[in-house]
């Protein structure tokens, strides 16, 4: 059912950005919309600042008066979004928003640590022997020893210099092995 659905952005008064999610998160789930508005994103960067000579890492928006929301836009979702305190209006035309490009998503919400791309789900078990295809370990062959189907790696062990080496790779950088 998540056909329809697409990032948005909507313009908001500076500063208001978390504020905007929080009652906007709110009001979808006090009148049942969550089918319709499934994530609302503002993304942060961390940023590293010098204050009385020490260094410290503060969280900054990367946007600044805008807020991302994955939605399927109709009259209903437009009216609850649109009149959310806080909300000047979508990005795009006044009646018609226009969703973010999917490069535009992928690269947000990879730098933000939400990859929503489907993971390849690959059928393989501890003790099993892959062959790694790409990256710095490419043409190795790894004897699973761990998976992590939430971040799509696994962690394996390669023979490296007369002996066994942990390493931990992306289910895109491997394939069954043949033998």
């Amino acid at each position: 059912m998540e056909t329809n659905k697409k990032w948005y952005v909507i313009h908001t008064y500076s500063g208001y950005e978390n504020k905007v999610m929080a009652n906007l998160e709110r009001k979808v789930k006090s009148m049942g919309m969550e089918d319709m508005v499934s994530r609302i994103l503002v993304p942060m960067e961390d940023e590293v600042d010098m204050k009385d000579g020490q260094k410290r890492t503060v969280k900054r928006k990367v946007f600044p008066g805008y807020v991302l929301v994955e939605m399927e836009v109709n009259d209903r979702s437009w009216y609850v979004v649109r009149n959310t305190p806080g909300v000047t209006g979508f990005v795009g035309s006044a009646t018609k928003p226009i969703p973010l490009e999917p490069d535009e998503v992928k690269r947000i919400l990879k730098s933000q640590g939400m990859d929503n791309e489907s993971r390849p789900h690959i059928s393989v078990e501890v003790g099993e022997q892959v062959r790694i295809t790409s990256g710095p370990f490419e043409n190795f062959i790894a004897v699973i020893t761990e998976i992590n189907e939430e971040k799509g790696t696994l962690k394996g062990l390669i023979d490296m210099f007369g002996r066994e080496t942990s390493v931990e790779v992306d289910y895109s950088q491997i394939e069954k092995s043949l033998e």
